[in-house]
């Protein structure tokens, strides 16, 4: 045994020896053009490991070829092996020939197959299987079985985790595992083993024939070999090169490619035909099954063929990769290229005193955006923007202060110091801009004339702090826009309702982050003049919150002794707002708080009369939404009467807002109608080209094809044309397409026949109107209904004025008994009354008793009466002193059993001497009152002068009583009653 040893170890030493010698010379290099394209990748070709030699002999060929080659040999290399024969002697007892193992422990793989030549890191997990292999190592068995494992039944080769098939496989034991294993494997020299990972080395391919133990698994193989091929095979060199062709390409792009040819040439040496398909396979990134095709195929031609299907897919994927490599690489160099080309360019303009850095060219822009303005700019504000371009010269540009400072002077330079606008003082044009906006609101008109004749006399204008009050859409807010356009002032809205933090009006302390300055400041900056309109709107809906008290910051804003000199808390210097004209917008005057009232000037915009209104929706609102809606003046018509209607039963409210809701709701459906009856009478494009068809053309058209296209055409007509001028013009195209040649040229022009047919199309498309008896098809059912609920007021009723915030309205005082008896006398008060008109309803009551004691003495009604005072309607809170004398006069039509006049209404409040207070909202209720036929109304004294300043059609057909004392209001009730 051991001289077979010796012999079969010195055969190997000098077949490589022999090997070391061949390729020291390059005589393989020359045959093997894979291994001349290696040399070259790896540099120095020439330069051998020292222990290639000791490699190449433990990764012994799959075949017996290279011994018996190294053996003819002996005599040849004797000499030259003198020396490594000692050597060799050393490792003798460790050298066993692998054909000598036909029964080897069997080493799962989860993942791929191992190929001839190639290393294989495993980690084994079952204890048992490590101690046989570590025990096998200690007693020279250095080679075991790799085999594939298998995938479980229903799934793919990708369906669980790597983890998942480890587990799963160490579970099995004996036949199962062997069940689940390839039977091609690997016989594998096991390099190392440390602690659970081993190092496989493959060296030829095996087959399990049988089972011989099961724990752990040892398997009986066979060695297999390659099939016999025709090394001259033409298809087998040309599928060979193709592959070495292939590799060629990858290895160009993949530096770990070279690292697996280099490594694998150092333990295999020379590329035969199988070596390269096991060596492409084994290096591609193909799954486990194609791998494992590969490895089971003996042979040679069709494992280059499955091979040169991996690589080429491989060179695919390669490309692709390269591609996307080479994307993202000049994406990043192009910015990267960008970037340094813009370094340079800013350190050459800069040697050359092109350009400066960054801190002097901010600070250029600066003193270049002031200067325009710096002979009108405060000295106070040239001294911090100087000392501030002196700070920002001094800071680093990273630093966090750098970037406050240049915002800083970014709104200091921007804002218009002293660059006030041209302004319009020429009367007459502001009153003609102000009435193309506008219909009527004569005060505001009024006092922005005054406003501007001041300016005109003193030779410029001062600052206003003007506030218009009323109900919502009445214009307010608009007419804020046109007092601009008028006055030739630039215009800046912004609204206040719901603020609660001081800051959006005072600006915020430099020191927090985002900071910013307040209003004022932002709308400086954006209108460029220091005299702009600024409307303030819902200043009545301050909030106020943690944050502060924004009404009381609004107090400096707003006082023309303080804004002259506003400080900013984000400027941190004072500007000049002395010139800016304030228009405040309010709906309810008393909201605003006192101190702020004080220091505006209050204009009232009580509302639209009907007259009003009609006026501006045939003139304002009818002509916009027209317009907004495309439709033509002649193709509709709003008659008066429609509007009246739609005035009063659909639009009370004193603004106009709800009122343009409705005329667009009406011209939306009217638009809606016109293009449903144009659709309907548009001509068919079809009947059209059939006119204007060419008279030759005509002549050349068959019989039969005429035919065909009469009954294309009628079906054509028959689902497009409706209406019977439509059909009348399709009758007569097709029987001029009928007629023979000679009679179409007694036929009408074509373009006269199209002329026809869109006259006759317009014709159908009738004018609509709108008039009362159609109008709730289209704003649906009236919403509102006369208030008036008694044509002849009953014994107790009397009617009342009231003001409400859609303007005015009447309401009824209802007062009837409920009992009688000795010293019942008590007073039930019902209509969700508030506190106040509760207190007015006890006055009534005493006042009442002590007029009724005056008047009939004997009468003792309230006494001996219990009485229910009611306010229709319930659902309505009501509120306020203004009804004391109606209640009274109803408390005392009950007690006296006298009703009052049928078209009298009466408002005032009433002290308990009887003596009449003035009231509020004068216009509203006279406006109410001429909603509901009201002749005659009852008002304090003090309020005549607010009677008198009314416009005429106002007051007009009414019959007005002022009074001081409640006897006179007794007069005028009862002494002409009529029952």
């Amino acid at each position: 045994m051991l001289k077979a040893l010796t012999s079969q170890c010195l055969n190997a030493r000098i077949y490589t020896k022999t090997l070391h010698h061949k390729l020291h010379h390059g005589t393989q290099s020359t045959n093997s053009p894979l291994l001349r394209l290696l040399d070259s990748l790896r540099g120095d070709s020439n330069r051998i490991n020292p222990n290639f030699c000791k490699r190449a002999f433990f990764c012994s060929d799959s075949t017996t070829d290279g011994l018996e080659a190294a053996a003819a040999e002996v005599k040849k290399a004797e000499v030259e092996g003198e020396e490594a024969s000692k050597s060799s002697s050393a490792i003798v007892p460790t050298v066993i020939k692998p054909d000598d193992y036909l029964t080897v422990l069997a080493l799962p793989l989860p993942h791929r197959p191992l190929f001839p030549g190639f290393y294989m890191p495993i980690y084994v997990k079952d204890p048992k299987l490590l101690a046989a292999l570590v025990e096998n190592r200690k007693r020279q068995t250095f080679f075991a079985g790799a085999f594939l494992v298998k995938d479980e039944a229903g799934t793919g080769s990708n369906a669980a985790s790597g983890s998942d098939t480890e587990k799963n496989i160490y579970e099995l034991k004996g036949q199962d595992l062997l069940n689940r294993l390839h039977d091609v494997g690997t016989l594998a020299q096991i390099s190392s083993i440390q602690g659970d990972q081993v190092i496989l080395i493959g060296h030829r391919r095996l087959r399990i024939t049988a089972m011989v133990s099961e724990g752990p698994l040892t398997v009986q193989v066979d060695h297999l070999k390659e099939k016999p091929y025709n090394k001259e095979d033409d298809v087998i060199k040309a599928t060979s090169f193709e592959v070495i062709s292939t590799l060629r390409d990858v290895l160009k792009t993949s530096s770990l490619w070279r690292d697996h040819v280099q490594t694998y040439t150092q333990h295999i040496g020379e590329f035969n035909y199988a070596r390269l398909a096991d060596f492409g396979a084994a290096i591609s990134g193909a799954n486990k099954l194609q791998c494992q095709e590969v490895l089971e195929e003996l042979d040679v031609y069709k494992r280059l063929k499955l091979t040169l299907e991996l690589v080429k897919k491989e060179m695919e994927i390669s490309k692709i990769q390269e591609s996307i490599a080479k994307a993202i690489e000049e994406k990043i160099s192009g910015e990267q290229r960008r970037y340094l080309l813009n370094e340079q360019l800013k350190a050459i303009k800069k040697e050359l005193g092109l350009e400066t850095d960054d801190k002097t060219a901010l600070s250029a822009k600066f003193r270049e955006r002031l200067e325009p303005n710096k002979e009108k700019c405060p000295p106070h504000v040239l001294q911090v923007i100087e000392e501030e371009l002196t700070k920002l010269q001094l800071l680093e540009a990273s630093s966090s202060e750098f970037n406050v400072t240049r915002n800083y002077l970014d709104w200091l330079t921007a804002l218009p110091w002293g660059n006030y606008s041209d302004e319009n003082f020429d009367v007459l044009r502001a009153q003609k801009i102000l009435d193309e906006d506008h219909y009527g609101l004569s005060d505001v008109k009024e006092r922005i004339l005054e406003f501007i004749a001041v300016g005109k006399l003193r030779g410029s204008s001062q600052g206003k702090i003007i506030c218009l009050s009323g109900p919502p859409g009445v214009g307010k807010t608009s007419i804020g826009r046109s007092i601009a356009r008028a006055l030739n002032r630039k215009f800046y809205r912004f609204s206040v309702g719901g603020l609660s933090d001081v800051a959006e009006i005072k600006g915020h302390r430099r020191t927090y982050i985002g900071a910013m300055p307040g209003k004022m400041v932002q709308c400086l900056k954006n209108v460029g003049t220091a005299n702009p309109l600024v409307l303030i709107d819902e200043i009545d809906k301050l909030g106020r919150g943690h944050a502060g008290d924004p009404a009381s910051a609004m107090l400096e804003l707003l006082d023309p002794e303080q804004n002259a000199n506003f400080l900013d808390h984000y400027l941190d210097v004072t500007i000049d707002l002395s010139k800016v004209l304030f228009v405040c917008t309010a709906n309810v005057v008393e909201m605003i708080p006192n101190p702020l009232l004080d220091r505006m000037e209050i204009i009232s915009i009580a509302g639209y009369i009907t007259d009003e209104k009609m006026h501006i929706a045939r003139d304002y609102l009818e002509k916009s939404t027209r317009d907004a809606c495309g439709i033509k003046p002649e193709q509709v018509e709003v008659t008066n009467a429609a509007l009246l209607a739609l005035i009063e039963n659909y639009c009370r409210e004193a603004g106009v807002r709800n009122l343009q809701k409705q005329i667009e709701k009406i011209y939306r459906k009217i638009a809606l109608q016109l293009v449903r009856q144009g659709s309907s009478n548009e001509p068919p494009v079809a009947v059209v080209e059939a006119v204007v068809m060419d008279k030759a053309e005509a002549e050349s058209v068959s019989a039969s094809d005429n035919t065909t296209a009469v009954e294309e055409d009628s079906q054509l007509t028959a689902e497009l044309v409706e209406g019977n001028s439509a059909k009348k013009v399709s009758e007569t195209v097709l029987e001029a397409e009928i007629e023979p040649a000679d009679e179409k040229t007694d036929s009408k022009d074509p373009l006269e026949i199209e002329k026809t047919e869109e006259n006759e199309a317009t014709k159908t498309v009738e004018k609509v109107q709108i008039d009362e008896s159609n109008l709730s098809d289209f704003v649906g059912k009236p919403v509102f209904h006369a208030e008036r609920i008694y044509d002849q007021t009953p014994v107790g009723v009397v009617m009342g004025l009231a003001w409400t915030a859609m303007g005015g309205s009447t309401l009824y005082i209802e007062t009837t008994h409920v009992e009688a008896g000795e010293g019942k006398g008590a007073l039930h008060l019902t209509g969700q009354l508030g506190d106040v008109m509760k207190e007015s309803a006890q006055i009534a009551h005493t006042v009442s008793r002590a007029i009724l004691r005056k008047k009939e003495a004997d009468n003792t009604f309230f006494t001996n009466s219990k009485l229910h005072l009611h306010v229709p309607a319930g659902a309505t809170p009501k509120d306020g002193p203004s009804a004391g004398c109606t209640m009274i006069t109803s408390l005392l039509s009950l007690a006296m059993n006298k009703p009052v006049r049928k078209d009298l209404a009466m408002t005032g409040e009433v002290t308990l001497t009887g003596r009449i207070l003035p009231i509020g909202g004068v216009k509203e209720k006279t406006i109410a009152a001429r909603r509901s036929d009201v002749k005659t109304i009852i008002f304090p004294a003090a309020n005549r002068r607010d009677f008198d300043e009314l416009a005429t059609n106002v007051k007009e057909g009414l019959e007005v009583h002022f009074v001081e004392d409640y006897s006179q209001i007794f007069d005028l009730a009862f002494d002409d009653n009529q029952k």
